[in-house]
């Protein structure tokens, strides 16, 4: 489980993103925002959309490309604001992260796995799957900056 964190560039001042409203307040005054393609950033679209903010913020929206993390847009300078699972976002150098979504606009992505018919491998397969399921990998997974599902 990885919930949606927000980055600003090292050193950047760290707006105020506790709350909804003060999220809202804080994407309203930056100067630009990215978010991924992935399930973030669709939920932070519906998100705008529910706020009433898209088309006011749209010249300021940048999408990341697939598979661009959108913490390298905000270390280069091209975003002010970022929007990605904390997982993606909190190894990234010249980066901050300032905090995760507030709880009542927070997305979390469950990450799953299984075992495909056609795998040549299974034995070896279900053994990598035990161990992530396993309490072992608990420590592994909050360093990363996920949760145990």
């Amino acid at each position: 489980r990885s919930g949606v964190a927000i980055a600003v560039a090292s050193g950047a001042t760290r707006p105020d993103v506790g709350t909804e409203a003060a999220l809202r307040e804080t994407i309203l005054a930056a100067r630009s925002i990215g978010y991924s393609t992935g399930p973030s950033g669709s939920h932070l679209t519906r998100l705008f959309e529910r706020w009433g903010i898209t088309e006011t913020i749209a010249p300021r929206v940048v999408q990341a490309p697939p598979g661009v993390p959108v913490g390298t847009l905000v270390a280069r300078g091209e975003v002010e604001l970022g929007f990605q699972q904390l997982s993606e976002l909190m190894h990234l150098p010249g980066i901050d992260v300032i905090g995760s979504l507030p709880r009542e606009v927070q997305i979390v992505t469950v990450f799953a796995a299984a075992i495909c018919t056609a795998s040549r491998q299974r034995d070896a397969a279900r053994a990598v799957l035990s161990f992530l399921a396993s309490p072992e990998a608990r420590s592994a997974k909050l360093r990363h900056g996920m949760e145990p599902a």
